[in-house]
């Protein structure tokens, strides 16, 4: 069943909507409107490229398309130019979806034709319906997704509508709340992002969704979430640390507050139900490749091990190797292009390469295996260290580094924003540097006390709400 279908029909007794920074529109609207008009069925069966800037548009293009297209690639405005050859070459896709003339496709690349998509969804001719939405008519849309990485021509990974909802859509069928007022959903993320994308679908199936822009400030997000009553909304933990920093949280009263995309450390979950005293905070592992593998809601970091193996919805886990393997219905079904690598191990299972550490029954996350700092032979996981200079009280957020060393090869480093910033004065700054050591010093062996702490004003971070990693310094 394509995506139209099973949530269109129960629209328009929910009320509900699609919420962007500057315009609204009523998901019942689009049975008369649309923002391909008759140019949608001119799509049908095509590989396209949705090169779409706005993110309300691009809402309301992944409803209209699946279904229709062949295979959408869900790029997002900050995918440098030089790898969109390499993208539609992938995706051997054959046209080009924008709304802007800005967004044209690159020269060169064999596209059969480009569509631009109007910005807001228009009356359909005539006051017609929508034939290309009957069943009888659909195709089975495979939705593409790019990797995050931040250097380097991103991967082009394929998933199904049925393997993006696994985690949350009984495959018979999806039904909206029965009792009480519908969710209004919001999240920092791209919704063509994986995560963004989940909460993007599990608003569609149950109620409204309040778009971010990545233009507009957090505090400003987050009044427009309020206003609008957002119930449910997620990011990364660095987006939450960010909104903790803002000062702007009191508006908001939701009920569900979720963290993934990057390890949950118990001082950002704390600050959260802090924060939000009412609230459900869960933290979710998640990846573009491996889908959903779980969800903790009892406030702590890392996940009880009695998660390890098959869960209700198929869903297994692996740490046999040292590191989380996934295998279930949410996995993607592979990498695209010619010479991609295989997705899936011998087994069935993705694996990451997220290290695992067994502590009285429950497993925190290491950190990843490509990310070790090397001190004279000693390995050193940066979130481990990060996860004990965070539950500080006076810290927001961090980032462990490696700083060369001429003798141990390198030392660890620490950038540290401090969740006040009147304490950046000399005295308090000496104080609070020496208590972050000292919790070092207890809680980690000696080679990964850090060797240098530096306090700065923020962490840059990458268009996924994920703290940016350097090199070496």
């Amino acid at each position: 069943m394509a995506l139209w279908d099973s949530v269109i029909a129960a629209a328009a007794t929910r009320g509900s909507a699609l919420i962007g920074p500057s315009a609204t529109v009523p998901l019942a609207s689009l049975t008369q409107a649309s923002c391909l008009g008759g140019r949608l069925e001119v799509l049908r069966d095509r590989s396209a490229i949705l090169a779409v800037r706005d993110p309300l548009t691009a809402a309301v293009l992944l409803l209209e398309l699946d279904g229709v297209v062949r295979r959408m690639v869900l790029c997002t405005p900050d995918l440098p130019r030089e790898h969109l050859p390499h993208v539609v070459r992938c995706a051997q896709a054959d046209v080009w979806l924008s709304d802007s003339r800005e967004s044209a496709p690159p020269p060169g690349v064999g596209l059969d034709f480009a569509v631009e998509a109007d910005s807001k969804p228009e009356p359909l001719p005539g006051g017609q319906g929508r034939p290309v939405h009957r069943a009888e008519f659909q195709v089975d849309t495979e939705w593409v997704l790019l990797t995050s990485g931040t250097t380097g021509a991103p991967k082009l990974v394929a998933h199904t509508l049925a393997s993006l909802t696994s985690a949350f859509v009984d495959p018979q069928e999806s039904k909206p709340p029965e009792e009480g007022a519908a969710p209004v959903w919001s999240t920092f993320y791209d919704i063509r992002r994986y995560g963004g994308l989940q909460i993007y679908l599990r608003a569609l199936y149950a109620g409204s969704l309040v778009l971010a822009s990545a233009a507009e400030a957090t505090a400003d997000y987050l009044a427009r979430a309020a206003a609008a009553g957002v119930t449910h909304i997620s990011g990364t933990p660095s987006h939450w640390r960010q909104a903790l920093m803002s000062g702007t949280l009191a508006r908001l009263s939701p009920a569900y507050v979720r963290l993934s995309g990057e390890i949950a450390d118990q001082g950002v979950l704390d600050a959260l139900r802090a924060a939000f005293p009412r609230a459900v905070v869960a933290h979710a592992f998640a990846s573009t490749e491996a889908g959903v593998a779980f969800e903790v809601r009892d406030g702590r970091a890392g996940f009880p091990a009695s998660l390890v193996g098959k869960s209700e919805r198929g869903v297994e886990l692996d740490v046999s190797r040292g590191t989380l393997r996934i295998r279930s219905p949410g996995n993607a079904s592979a990498y695209l292009g010619p010479g991609a690598p295989p997705l899936k191990d011998a087994d069935g299972f993705v694996d990451l390469g997220d290290r695992l550490e067994l502590r009285d029954g429950r497993y925190y996350f290491a950190g990843r295996s490509g990310g070790i700092i090397n001190v004279g032979g000693l390995k050193v996981h940066p979130e481990e260290v990060e996860a004990v200079i965070n539950s500080h009280r006076r810290v927001r957020m961090s980032l462990v580094r490696s700083r060369r060393n001429p003798i141990t090869g390198a030392v660890v480093a620490a950038d540290v924003v401090l969740a006040d910033p009147a304490d950046t004065e000399p005295a308090s700054d000496a104080r609070i540097r020496e208590e972050i050591l000292d919790a070092c010093r207890t809680r980690l062996a000696a080679h990964k006390v850090p060797a240098l702490i530096r306090f700065v004003p923020s962490l840059e971070m990458s268009a996924a709400g994920k703290l940016i990693r350097p090199h070496d310094a």
